[in-house]
Parts: structure tokens; C-alpha cells; sequence
């Protein structure tokens, strides 16, 4: 696993943005996992600011969602395929069609899963799946003692995360829903690259368990473990709890391995 420490969220998001235009050029039509929540945007806004200074082609990218609610509608301002619509696919000039995601407003949400699972993989699969990490070690909404072999498929949302959502929904927990459907652990570690960004103290712990920990259903993330090109990206908050933090700066110096996708 490549572990790589920067000074901040900025410096994470413009080196994983240039990782991702790097894979832009060499496969123009590349299929991008990607992520809602705070800690994916320094990406995004990276990633933008190079398509709009000409510097990266995006006009041919794909994009894929990670997760969404079960019961909003796909229009809804907080469902994640408008976030990811409004943040990702519309700043960077692709077309609806150029996006894919689950049905979060199927009448038959199991089918819905399948279905979204057998899509990725008919689309010849996510060549570079953005990810972040909860307090817990989750990654998507794959919850502690989540499956590693999971697939795609609807989870309950825990209290605290929708205490956590709330504020999506002005602050009325009432309006958060209780079901996602979400990318399984084995959905994800189907992509070709895995990036995981992780930013703050508050993550620190999640981090050390993901990177040095034993690979567990109790950290979901520790699933990274396995795959064979997973790049961790955190500031110096984040990786204050690595005890291999030293080797990691001197090993990877701000240079993951992009190449061999």
C-alpha cells in the first residue's frame, strides 16, 4: 500500500487531481469512482481548475457513484447523484450521459443493486475509485463488520450517521433517510486503483488501523490491504498515529506510483 503524507487537504487534493489527469491522458475515456462528503472536494476543485486551464481533457472521462439514499428522488438537491451532478460532472463540462449511478428510487432496491453491479462491470469496470474514510474505518457505507466480499446492496444508516447528515437536511434528522445503497467492500476492490484521501486528527486512528492494522471486518477500510494498487493520501493530522510514518515519507516522498493502472 502506498501511503503518501502532505502538509494539507490542498496539497492532498491537487496530487490526487494530478494523478487523475495523468490517467486522463493515458485513457481518455477512463471510468471515475467518486465520492460525496467534504474530504473529496480539494479533488474536485483541483481536478476542475486543471480542466478549465486547458492543461487535462476531461471531455471523454465517465464517472461513477459510490452510494445513494434509497427513497429520495434522483432530482432531489440531496440525493448523491445531484451532488455528484452539481459538484463533479457539471464544473467539468460532461454530459448526464457521461454518469452512472444506482437507482436509489426503484421500487425493487435489490434488483437495483444487482443491477448497478453487473453496469460497473459492463463498463469494463472503475479504473480509479476515489475514496474517503469514516472515524470507524468505513469506506462507502460499508459499516463496521461490513462483508469484505460484499456487493453493491441496501444498508441500514446507523443513528449517528444520520445524526451526522442532518445537516444536509436543515438539520431535521426526520428528513435523512434510514437505507443507502452502497458499493460492497468486493465491489470496490474490483476497481484498478484505489485512492483514499483522509484529512484531520479525527482520522487518525481509522488510518493507523487501515494501513498497519490487521486486515478486519471490524475496519472495513483495512480491505485496502488486499488490493494491488491502493494509494492512502493523508495530511500530517491524519498520519499522526502511523508508526511507519517516517518510512512512508521517505518511501513515497508526495510520488505515488499512478503508472500500472
Amino acid at each position: 500500500m502506498e501511503v503518501v503524507i502532505v502538509k494539507d487537504a490542498k496539497a492532498g487534493g491537487e496530487l490526487i487531481a494530478d494523478g487523475i489527469a495523468d490517467l486522463l491522458r493515458r485513457k481518455p475515456d477512463a471510468l471515475l469512482g467518486v465520492a460525496t462528503g467534504s474530504t473529496p472536494l480539494p479533488i474536485y476543485d483541483a481536478l476542475i481548475a486543471q480542466v478549465s486551464a486547458g492543461s487535462v481533457d476531461a471531455s471523454r472521462a465517465r464517472i461513477a457513484q459510490l452510494d445513494e439514499y434509497v427513497g429520495l428522488p434522483s432530482g432531489h438537491p440531496e440525493s448523491y447523484r445531484s451532488t455528484v451532478l452539481r459538484q463533479v460532472v457539471e464544473p467539468l463540462g460532461l454530459s448526464p450521459e457521461a454518469f452512472m449511478g444506482p437507482d436509489g428510487s426503484a421500487e425493487d432496491v435489490l434488483a437495483a443493486c444487482e443491477a448497478y453491479d453487473r453496469a460497473l462491470s459492463e463498463a469494463g469496470g472503475v479504473d480509479l475509485q476515489i475514496l474517503g474514510i469514516g472515524t470507524d474505518g468505513h469506506i462507502g457505507f460499508n459499516e463496521p463488520c461490513s462483508s469484505l466480499a460484499s456487493r453493491t446492496r441496501i444498508k441500514t444508516l446507523t443513528e449517528q450517521t444520520r445524526v451526522d447528515n442532518a445537516r444536509f437536511f436543515d438539520n431535521d434528522i426526520e428528513q435523512v433517510p434510514h437505507h443507502v445503497i452502497t458499493q460492497g467492500i468486493g465491489t470496490i476492490l474490483e476497481a484498478r486503483h484505489l485512492v483514499l484521501l483522509a484529512t484531520g486528527e479525527g482520522k487518525a486512528e481509522a488510518v493507523a488501523q487501515t494501513v498497519e492494522g490487521p486486515v478486519a471486518a471490524l475496519v472495513p477500510a483495512s480491505a485496502l490491504q488486499l488490493h494491488p494498487h491502493a494509494t492512502v493520501v493523508v495530511d500530517e493530522a491524519a498520519a499522526s498515529k502511523l508508526k511507519l510514518a517516517d518510512y512512508f515519507r521517505h518511501t513515497f516522498a508526495n510520488k505515488p506510483a499512478w503508472q500500472g493502472i
